[in-house]
């Protein structure tokens, strides 16, 4: 049974728990979140532009095209093959995929500091009472113990809990820092993707003009046999083949950087990867718009930002549950006996239960110096937040003007082809006739070529900024999509975030 001292203890500690429990719920110092705002515009400048001009659309919200899978809407098998493997062998986005694990952690390590730590320290001791003191003791006994301890702060000011919201919204912009890793690594593989497939188109260029010159020689040749040319025009033509046949073989320097930076982007060894050839016209796709305020939920790195400002909000509360004394709540039971017979009997129990209050009463303001760096922390990620909205804003009208004008270029270059392609074509007439030299019919070849280039060049700076459009608009990824603090606070089975493995 039970002893009065015993049941004493008992009620008082039980009553001390319930007591600070209760506080612990009633009491949370520290400014309360207000998401701040963001400078959003009523509507995007390019807007109207882009529907007047009729070589580019923006579609409808409702597009059928998965939203998730941005890159399906140019319609390539082959970059939508590549594009999938990002997520899964690309080291940036298992590297930072491994941060937002660490993230999850350090919110359950927090967590911990709700419940009381307990410890158990069992030991056998043998001692010898000294006979130094005039006394013919010289015992030898031994003891044994089997105490067990614990001991609990509870949080009456809400710094665990504090500590908590800091670490969920810490872990949340990770989440989202993930998904941004994610987006520009599949950006890039796209933008990499179209500037090689604009090298295959180049490399089809050259090969079919260097056919041309390779015919336009052989009817030098064949005039300068026959007495009708001279051997300066074979000599001319022979140089114009030479010279398109080196900047031919160039062109697969380049495209081969271009595919090694692709076996990157998906984790694969460049000796190991290859893309076969491929001619296709390029022309960006139609890309869903949305309102200006759509941008706030739908970019990870403003996700990331704004999560930053709250996580720096539970900092202050932190710094501020420091002028509240804190309140230690320890107890410990145990058997301790001579006899290891009696070890376990219940003569043989021993307890403890107390507490302690803390309270700093000088400093020399340091805490209120801790108050006001987390408080100006707290700006900065404010000024960061907006500064990161103004300069989404900006990306999003830097690309849409790029994909406007890009189209209008495109179709005046093409009119300059066609105007190349008939001036080659009487330069050709004029030589066979005698009224010209063939130095007139090698200009406007290479007229031609050049204007045909540009042509091919535009196309690919276009493809480029249309990425880079889909990558401003966040690449159909929306904030719905980061994880809850209670999937980041529960095991790796219920988070909401897929993470790639590091291995694969």
């Amino acid at each position: 049974m039970l002893g009065r001292f015993d049941k004493i203890a008992m009620v008082s500690a039980s009553v001390l728990i319930i007591t600070c429990t209760l506080l612990t719920q009633a009491c949370m110092v520290g400014p309360k979140y207000v998401r701040p705002s963001g400078p959003v515009p009523p509507a995007y400048k390019e807007t109207g532009a882009l529907i007047v001009d009729e070589g580019w659309k923006p579609a409808q919200p409702a597009d059928a095209v998965s939203r998730g899978k941005w890159w399906e809407r140019f319609g390539d098998p082959q970059l939508n093959q590549l594009e999938e493997k990002v997520s899964v062998s690309n080291q940036n986005v298992a590297a930072a995929a491994a941060n937002v694990r660490m993230a999850r952690a350090a919110i359950r390590e927090a967590r911990s500091q709700y419940l009381p730590t307990v410890a158990v320290d069992p030991g056998i001791t043998n001692s010898r009472i000294s006979t130094g003191f005039g006394k013919t003791l010289g015992i030898i006994y031994s003891t044994f113990s089997l105490p067990v301890e614990a001991s609990w702060e509870p949080d009456l000011w809400g710094r665990v809990r504090n500590t908590v919201k800091s670490n969920t919204a810490a872990a949340q912009a990770s989440a989202a820092d993930l998904e941004n890793v994610r987006l520009s690594a599949q950006s890039d593989l796209a933008a990499d993707y179209f500037a090689l497939r604009a090298q295959d188109a180049l490399q089809q260029l050259y090969d079919s003009t260097t056919r041309a010159y390779q015919e336009a020689l052989e009817l030098n040749r064949d005039l300068y046999t026959s007495g009708l040319g001279n051997d300066e025009a074979v000599a001319q033509a022979e140089t114009q083949l030479k010279v398109a046949q080196a900047q031919d073989t160039n062109l697969g320097v380049l495209r081969s950087q271009y595919e090694h930076a692709i076996a990157l982007l998906i984790g694969q060894a460049a000796s190991t990867f290859s893309i076969p050839v491929s001619v296709a016209k390029l022309a960006p796709p139609s890309i869903p718009l949305g309102v200006p305020s759509e941008l706030l939920q739908r970019r990870p790195d403003i996700a990331a930002a704004e999560r930053q400002v709250e996580q720096a909000n539970a900092q202050i509360g932190i710094a501020q549950s420091a002028f509240y004394p804190n309140v230690t709540l320890s107890a410990s039971a145990g058997f301790q006996s001579l006899s290891i017979a009696q070890w376990f009997a219940w003569p043989s129990r021993v307890w403890s239960v107390g507490t302690s209050l803390a309270e700093t009463v000088f400093d020399a303001g340091l805490r209120r110096a801790t108050v006001q760096q987390f408080q100006a922390a707290y700006d900065q990620t404010v000024a960061n937040y907006r500064q990161t909205v103004l300069t989404a804003f900006q990306q999003v009208e830097d690309d849409l003007s790029g994909v406007r004008i890009l189209g209008q270029v495109i179709e005046q270059q093409d009119s300059a082809v066609d105007a190349a392609r008939r001036s080659l074509g009487e330069s050709e007439v004029r030589y066979k006739s005698g009224l010209d030299p063939y130095l007139n019919v090698i200009t406007a070849q290479t007229v031609l070529l050049t204007q045909q280039q540009a042509s091919v060049s535009f196309r690919a700076q276009q493809m480029a900024a249309s990425v880079q459009l889909l990558k401003a608009l966040g690449g159909g990824w929306d904030t719905s999509k980061l994880p809850s603090g209670k999937d980041l606070a529960a095991g790796p089975s219920r988070s909401a975030v897929s993470f790639p493995s590091a291995g694969k």
